[in-house]
């Protein structure tokens, strides 16, 4: 194994040593994280939801955890812990919004999917590293935040109320990169930083997200030749 993966990152106003608990408030509020996502499980039970929904949310269940692991271990391989499922439910939650939600087909679907990216992560590798600095790295967020923007602005023409549901997350993930972007500019007044209040909205956002899907992400079983166009969907 590389030996760098195992060095110790200090990322944050909290964390003034290598210590598995140098960083309490940051790694404890990834509990939000995990208190959606069970409460997620919940939702989807109660509700019937399928395979797919439950598993998105567990999936949140896992981006607590893997926030936790690196918050307290601190090192570049855990680092790919709070990444990995961050990126993965983006992509998932991006295709349910797609296809339960819009209820386009698998072909729209897809072109969506793979056009919205292409252009998100473009714009977001055009960024330059003043912003990026600026911003303390949050512009590499932006592809999870325009997706909720503009994906859920395709369900809300297609009828889905569950599009709502993704600009109000949307308008929650802005007031939590705020105070991702002012963790550093705090440290000298406040010690403990504000990435904890990252961790608190996002899990509320996520809360938001999972109610959509338990609410409005059933499968359409009736959709035998689903529309690709974007008038609203029969509902």
């Amino acid at each position: 194994m590389d030996a760098s993966l195992l060095e110790n990152v200090d990322l944050y106003c909290e964390r003034l040593g290598p210590g598995f608990w140098a960083e309490p408030v940051n790694a404890l509020s990834n509990l939000s994280f995990v208190l959606a996502g069970l409460w997620g499980v919940a939702a989807m039970r109660r509700t019937g939801a399928d395979t797919f929904a439950t598993t998105l949310a567990w999936w949140v269940v896992a981006i607590g955890v893997g926030s936790f692991l690196f918050h307290t271990f601190a090192t570049e391989i855990m680092k790919w812990a709070d990444i990995l499922p961050i990126a993965t439910f983006t992509l998932a939650y991006s295709i349910f919004t797609l296809r339960r939600f819009a209820r386009l087909s698998w072909t729209a679907t897809l072109a969506i999917f793979i056009g919205f990216y292409a252009i998100a992560g473009t714009v977001t590798l055009l960024v330059p590293d003043w912003l990026r600095q600026a911003t303390n790295g949050s512009t590499g967020y932006l592809p999870p935040f325009l997706a909720l923007i503009v994906l859920g602005l395709i369900a809300a023409l297609r009828g889905s109320p569950a599009g709502w549901y993704n600009i109000a997350a949307a308008g929650i993930f802005v007031l939590a990169v705020t105070f991702r972007m002012l963790d550093p500019m705090v440290c000298g007044t406040l010690p403990i930083g504000t990435h904890f209040m990252w961790h608190l909205l996002n899990g509320l956002m996520l809360g938001i997200v999972l109610a959509a899907i338990a609410k409005h992400g059933e499968v359409d079983r009736g959709m035998e030749k689903p529309r690709t166009h974007l008038a609203p969907a029969a509902r």
